[in-house]
């Protein structure tokens, strides 16, 4: 049985030379394009292309709904066919769509383009999980992960300037540069992959009844099939549920902090934006030195707790914003509620990265990130409904109660893993062989 190793996280930010700096190559270059994107198509969109706010919702809704679906089975085909080669196939077909925005001009297209780009985008970041798995030795996943993190923060924040610079012009010609960058750099992902060395696929085709197509046992989670194993997996969904509860911050400081302020203190509309580049920052400067912390199960789930606490204390300090404060304390509690998410939002995340992988059947680990992934989708579609109904309707009452999920969500974790450990056999370690009986001599 395999044992996982000690994790030794360096402490440069810079990934090692190899396999690991393509694939941080790879992440900055698309994360400039989807900076790029995220940052002008709201208003590409509504403005120049003439949808109105609503159906952009909710063509955004089911798009990321229909994307969470495709995780898995895109996932899958990476185990099937190699992740190399399913990433980059994915990442040329993100590129072809985001090319297609450009001649969008109705709901029905755009409706039709958004959702085969958030399978794409899906697909992709399951494929580049397995990637992770694949070509990343098993205790150095989550220092990797933290690198990758920073450097799609640092690429978020430059494709966001260069949107910003769209956003200024206003022109049709400046938002469709923006929508050109994004293919762009999907396209130069597809090409910078293919550097990489080859991964045997981990699933061979053969029967379905948890062997490989050599006859031998499959690594995976005792009894299940060599399909879509992660289906039936109902612990390893219950600990996706916990960590999807944890990702509803991800709407916060895009959607819910922008609006609060606008509604309290519409002089400090510019600290939406300031917030913003706060947690890009923060994440790229200190994602890697919070990652050294996680070394295995146990303390991945020690730190998800610690997140749901400190995700706690920063929905508390956002409460006190709601109180008739001085528009300086204001801003000042908004700027401390920001820093304490930001601290939980690495906590969180470096802990997720080890459990996702660490309770993953080693030839199914696409299909199992991408699953594990649906929770970023389910942030994306249902969190901006929930959370402003929630905070701008009830005000602190509402933060108070959203950071008591937070709370449960991260001490429910341990239980989670504990109860998902059970039927890892990989992660059983081998009983001591039995001493044979001593033979008498005479």
């Amino acid at each position: 049985m395999a044992h996982h190793p000690r994790s030794i996280v360096p402490s440069r930010r810079t990934p090692p030379s190899g396999s690991q700096r393509t694939l941080a190559t790879a992440q900055l270059v698309s994360a400039i394009g989807d900076g790029a994107y995220y940052t002008s198509s709201a208003l590409y969109f509504t403005r120049i292309v003439g949808l109105s706010p609503t159906r952009l919702g909710l063509g955004l809704a089911v798009a990321w709904a229909i994307g969470s679906i495709a995780g898995v089975p895109l996932g899958h085909l990476a185990d099937r066919r190699g992740p190399r080669g399913t990433a980059a196939v994915l990442a040329l077909a993100t590129s072809a769509l985001a090319a297609s925005f450009l001649v969008v001009d109705d709901f029905l297209p755009f409706l039709v383009a958004a959702c085969l780009y958030a399978t794409a985008q899906s697909g992709l970041s399951a494929a580049r999980q397995a990637l992770v798995g694949g070509l990343v030795p098993e205790g150095e996943r989550t220092a990797a992960l933290a690198r990758l993190q920073a450097t799609l923060n640092a690429g978020l924040a430059v494709g966001a300037a260069l949107g910003g610079v769209a956003l200024t012009v206003g022109t049709r010609a400046a938002f469709l540069a923006a929508f050109t960058l994004t293919a762009l750099g999907f396209l130069a992902t597809a090409l910078i992959l293919l550097r990489l060395p080859a991964v045997v696929p981990a699933v061979k085709a053969g029967p379905v009844d948890g062997t490989a197509a050599d006859g031998s046992a499959a690594s995976g989670v005792r009894g299940r099939d060599g399909g879509f194993a992660v289906l039936a997996d109902r612990r390893y969904a219950l600990v996706t549920l916990v960590n999807t509860v944890l990702l509803l911050r991800m709407p916060l400081l895009s959607l819910v902090i922008p609006l609060w302020i606008a509604d309290r203190a519409p002089q400090l509309g510019w600290l939406g934006s300031a917030l913003f580049v706060l947690n890009t920052v923060g994440v790229t400067l200190f994602q890697v030195r919070t990652a050294r912390a996680v070394t295995g199960l146990p303390s991945a789930a020690r730190a998800v707790r610690q997140a749901g606490a400190v995700l706690l204390a920063s929905c508390a300090v956002f409460a006190l914003s709601a109180a008739p404060v001085p528009v300086w304390a204001m801003a000042a509690l908004l700027v401390g509620g920001a820093v304490l998410q930001v601290v939980g939002e690495m906590k969180q995340s470096a802990g997720s990265w080890q459990i996702a992988f660490d309770l993953a059947p080693a030839d199914r680990l696409g299909q199992y990130q991408g699953f594990f992934g649906t929770g970023v989708a389910v942030a994306r579609t249902a969190g901006p409904l929930l959370l402003t109904t929630l905070l701008l309707d009830g005000g602190g009452p509402g933060w108070l109660v959203l950071g008591v999920l937070f709370l449960a969500a991260g001490c429910a974790m341990a239980p989670a893993v504990r109860h998902a450990e059970r039927d890892r056999p990989w992660l059983t370690p081998a009983p001591a062989p039995t001493p044979a009986p001593l033979t008498p001599t005479g």
